[in-house]
């Protein structure tokens, strides 16, 4: 369990740290016994603490005595989480895409327009994100990817209709798990992962959630 420091906030090194953070820190260290800063022992120790680190802290002290070079060093800054994220639409469009960080939780409100949450690509830092949703005629559709749990089982349905794909099975150790309440009207509520574009499927790529996850 993170410790927290006054006020309830989780401390920067107890963050949890994502996989790009992890393969810059990697790529640290190789540059740096290429220099000739780490022993091939000590490389091999690091890598091996690097893969399976859990926080910002942990990869800290893995380049605490190396010197930064270029962005390679930016895991050991934690992104700025909020509290809650408000979103109010009534008919238009409104999307979280690309790296966007997962705030600790979402108030999202859709009248007759649209709300997509992307988090293919997200800055995740913590286990668990509480989102309350107001769906009236409008839809919310959630991007996921292996490793994203949704749980909607204290959502209210009225006349619209919720649906949750995760066909990657249980065996997928959980990144994230969105825990989802509220009601839905008429609208409609949707998680699932990406599809394949033409392009992906004429060459028979395999369906994103058959890769691996990083």
């Amino acid at each position: 369990m993170a410790e927290s420091e006054p006020g309830g906030e989780v401390a920067r090194n107890e963050l949890r740290a994502s996989h790009d953070d992890r393969d810059r820190v990697v790529e640290l260290l190789r540059v740096s016994a290429g220099d000739g800063r780490l022993t091939a022992d000590e490389l091999d120790e690091r890598l091996e603490q690097a893969m399976t680190a859990r926080t910002y802290g942990e990869l800290a002290r893995l380049v605490a005595d190396l010197p930064a070079t270029g962005s390679v060093a930016a895991p050991v800054v934690a992104a700025q989480v909020k509290d809650v994220v408000r979103i109010d639409t009534r008919s238009g469009h409104v999307k979280r895409v690309d790296r966007w960080v997962v705030p600790q939780r979402m108030e999202v409100k859709v009248t007759s327009g649209s709300v997509l949450l992307d988090f293919t690509r997200a800055e995740i830092t913590q286990p668990t994100l509480k989102l309350d949703v107001d769906v009236r005629s409008g839809h919310i559709r959630l991007m996921t990817k292996p490793g994203i749990v949704v749980d909607t089982d204290d959502v209210i349905i009225r006349s619209g209709h919720v649906r949750v794909k995760t066909p990657w099975g249980p065996d997928v150790p959980a990144q994230l798990r969105i825990e989802v309440s509220g009601k839905v009207g008429s609208g409609h509520f949707v998680a699932r992962p990406r599809y394949r574009n033409l392009w992906q499927w004429l060459t028979r790529q395999p369906k994103p959630y058959a890769i691996t996850a990083r």
